[in-house]
This record gives structure tokens, sequence and C-alpha cells, in this order.
């Protein structure tokens, strides 16, 4: 290990100056914290732009950016045409959901579902929340994993504790202000590396651009696909309606952005984030799947052998390629995005485990009750993410396995909201019986049916809606009858 880390003894140092410093400027957002409104929302203080950048770093993840690459360097750039949809659904979650969240003081999104239906929805909703953003984190650790093992030549259980030690320590002193703040950073400096190592690339590919538009060739460049095929997942359809569906819900539903969103200062403020913030995300998209390209013309001029792993692709071609410092910056920049993930993740599971089931059962404690119960939360949700993350080293294709994974309950979750923005008549065990509808119908779909993960929330979100809002008719018969 000592050997192969020699070489690399500037990249090491700046890696290690970087996860020195973010750490420490975390940690400083604790100074001020009184309330849970200050460890969950940040005071209500975070300016648009920042809570903007802030969503656009924890929709990016370390799966984006090792991920990505991976499959334009298999594909072509259809994945684009999710993201098409991910307008749509930020539009919709404007018009529908915000007015919603901002009427009255709520700290988690499944507030909104127990003022609507009741206690019992709520706590069912937060669950689901739990459970998949738990799963779904877990993914996003050992994508880390793989990063962190290239860089150090550790293995990965190692490298999952190193990096979600040192994310839990500045999340539990600072909170929300902490995951908002080191955000801007973190994702300012994955951009920067992104644009880096493109360029840098593209500098080592004789011919330049010219010669890449014609090695890939047409194929490699395709956006749009208009076959209409269930089970494959990057068609039009797939991303204009799958993408909008997906992030309907987790936009709209997942308390990990729903936390950002309600951070802001006002639902003005609120919009202008959610809505920059696709801007953002459209040209990362774009640029880490232009690399993926860069990467298979590189591999096919030279000959090389590209890794078994395909998720190993981007990084290990930074560290063993790139000029001395700048692969250090690079792998610094996957590390921010990773960081950034995993603090919003452990911020949101403990806002919900406080305010929607610890709260609820001990009421009228002083808030300073309230956060330190809050603090110990992110440890023990820490612990689990570090289980999971373990696990999850055998659940193929990070991407497509986190997505997957959030794509299955989000259905369920997006259903029972639209019944309680969009009807009248549901009340609460109709929802509860058009959430399990939902959630039975799409593990069926999931495990039983070849249908692409990019339909499985417009499928859950169908189920759930039809059959809750139709078993409201067979009540109102009965009160009839």
């Amino acid at each position: 290990m000592l050997q192969s880390a020699l070489p690399h003894t500037v990249d090491l140092a700046v890696i290690a100056l970087y996860l020195v410093a973010i750490t420490w400027f975390g940690a400083r957002f604790r100074h001020g914290q009184k309330n849970l409104r200050d460890y969950f929302l940040g005071g209500r203080s975070a300016p648009w732009w920042a809570i903007s950048l802030s969503i656009v770093s924890a929709e990016t993840s370390t799966l984006t950016i090792v991920g990505t690459p991976a499959l334009s360097f298999a594909g072509n750039l259809g994945f684009l045409q999710i993201v098409f949809g991910y307008l749509l659904a930020r539009l919709c979650i404007a018009a529908l959901f915000l007015p919603q969240y901002f009427r009255g003081d709520l700290f988690t999104a499944y507030e909104l579902m127990r003022r609507r239906f009741g206690e019992r929805v709520r706590k069912l909703t937060a669950s689901i929340f739990l459970v998949t953003r738990a799963l779904a984190e877990g993914v996003r650790v050992f994508a880390i994993s793989l990063v962190i093992s290239i860089i150090l030549g550790t293995g990965e259980i190692a490298s999952i504790v190193l990096i979600v030690c040192l994310t839990l320590f500045y999340t539990f002193e600072g909170g929300m202000m902490a995951v908002i703040w080191t955000d801007v950073i973190q994702m300012s400096l994955y951009v920067l590396g992104a644009v880096l190592s493109f360029f840098v690339i593209l500098g080592q590919i004789p011919g330049g651009w010219e010669h890449v538009l014609t090695v890939a060739g047409p194929e490699k460049f395709k956006v749009l696909d208009f076959r209409f095929n269930l089970t494959y997942p990057y068609t039009f359809y797939a991303g204009i309606l799958g993408g909008c569906f997906l992030t309907m819900a987790s936009h709209g539903t997942d308390q990990l952005m729903v936390q950002r969103l309600l951070s802001a200062r006002d639902e003005r403020q609120s919009r202008g984030a959610l809505l920059a913030s696709w801007v953002v995300i459209f040209l990362q998209f774009s640029l880490f799947l232009l690399i993926g390209i860069l990467l298979f013309v590189h591999y096919h001029d030279t000959g090389a052998k590209p890794p078994t792993q395909t998720d190993r692709i981007y990084a290990e071609f930074i560290w063993n390629n790139l000029p001395v410092g700048t692969a250090g910056l690079i792998m610094a920049a996957i590390l921010a995005a990773a960081m950034a993930n995993i603090s919003a993740a452990l911020n949101s599971l403990a806002s919900t485990t406080v305010v929607d089931f610890y709260r609820p059962l001990r009421p009228g404690r002083e808030e300073a009750h309230y956060l330190r119960f809050a603090r110990v939360a992110t440890i023990v949700w820490g612990g689990v993410l570090l289980g999971i993350g373990v696990m999850a080293r055998a659940w193929g294709s990070v991407l497509v396995a986190g997505l997957t994974i959030a794509s299955i309950p989000f259905g369920a979750l997006l259903g029972v909201f639209l019944l309680g923005v969009l009807t009248r008549r549901v009340k609460e065990v109709e929802a509860i019986i058009g959430v399990i509808a939902g959630l039975a119908v799409i593990s069926y779909v999931r495990f039983a049916t070849a249908i692409a993960w990019t339909w499985y929330v417009l499928i859950g979100t169908a189920v759930t809606f039809a059959v809750g809002y139709l078993a409201s008719f067979r009540r109102m018969h009965e009160t009839t009858d």
C-alpha cells in the first residue's frame, strides 16, 4: 500500500487537506443552535441560491459522478431524456406542493400528511421514507468506497467507515446549516473537478474533439429514443413521464429534498431555488455523460482494457492518468459529492425520526431535550448507513441500484401526497389502502416483470391514487346505505 501511495503523495495531501478543512468548516455551524428549527431548517436563513446549489449537490451524488460516465461509456446520451422529465416535475412541485408546505410551520414533509389525513398516514409515509432513504444512501456509501479504495488501496469496508465517520462528525455538530453551506463548497469543487477532468482527458486524445466525433459516431451522441418499450429505461416516454414522476416523488415527498425547500425564507425563494437547480443539473449530467464518451474514445485509441466494473472507469482513469495534484483535486471533488449526500441524508433521517416519531410520543419537552435527541438520532443513522453500505457491495451498478431502490416506494408516497392535495373526499383509511395497494403492485412489477425502473414511480403513483380514490366511493356508498 505504501509503495502504491508514494507516487501520489501530493494528491493524497490535497485530499487530506480537503477532508480536514470541510469537516472543520461544517462543525463550526453548531454555534447559535437553540432549537429544532435551527438544527433541522437552519433557522430558515439560507439564501435561495445556496439552497439551489444544495439541491443540486444532493441530486448529483457520487452515484452520478461514478455511474453516469459509465452509462455513456457503455451506451449513449439517452439518460438526458430522464433529465428533461426533471424540469416538468419541478414545475408541478412548485404548483402543487410548495403552497401546502408553506402553510404553517412544518419541519418535515410528513407533517403535511398528518394535517390532511391523520397520525397514522403520517407515520406510514415517514416510515417508508426512513427505510427507502436508508437503503438508497447505503448504495451511495458503497459508491464512495469504490473511490477511496482506489485512492488508498484500502478495503471497501475500511473506506466506508472512514468517510461516514468524518461526515457524521460535522453533521452532528452543524445541523442543516452545515449541510447547506458545505454542499455549496462541495458542489463547486466537484463541478470544477469535472470540468478540469473533461479538458485533461480531451487533451490526451490525439486529434481532439474532431477525433472524438469520428470515433464515437452519431450513435454515441444519440439523445432521443422514441421507441415505446417498457423494458428499456432510456426512451423519450420513459424519460419524460418516468423522470417527471420520479422527481416529483424525490423532490416533493422525500424529506431529503423537502427539508431543503422548507429551509428557504419563504415560498417564493423556495420556488426559485427549485427551478434554478434544474439548469445546473442539466449541465452537470451532460458534462458527466460527455466524460464517459471521452473515456470510450481513449480506451478505443489505446487498446487498453477498461476495468471490469464500469463504475470504476472514471475514478481509476483520473487516479492513474492525470497529472500530480490534478488527480488529487478531482478525487477530492468526488469525495465532496459523497460527503454532501451523506450529511443531508443523516440530517433528514434524524429530522423525520425526531419530528414524526419521537416528539409526538414525548410532547411538551424543552427544545434543548429534542435537540439532544436529534444529535443522538444522527449518530444512530450513521451506524445504519455504515451497515447498509457494507451489504450494498453485492447489489450491482451503483447508479441503477440506487435509482431502482428509490423508485419502488416513491410511487406510493407520491400517490398519497397527490390524494392529499388534489382530493377532499379521500380520508385516512382510504389513503392507507391506496399506499398498500401501490406498494404491492410495484413490488410485483419489480420482481415478476421486465418493466424498466423508470416506470416504477408512475405505475405506483397511478395505482395508489386510483385505489385510494375509488375506496372513498365505497365508504360513501356504505354511509348512504
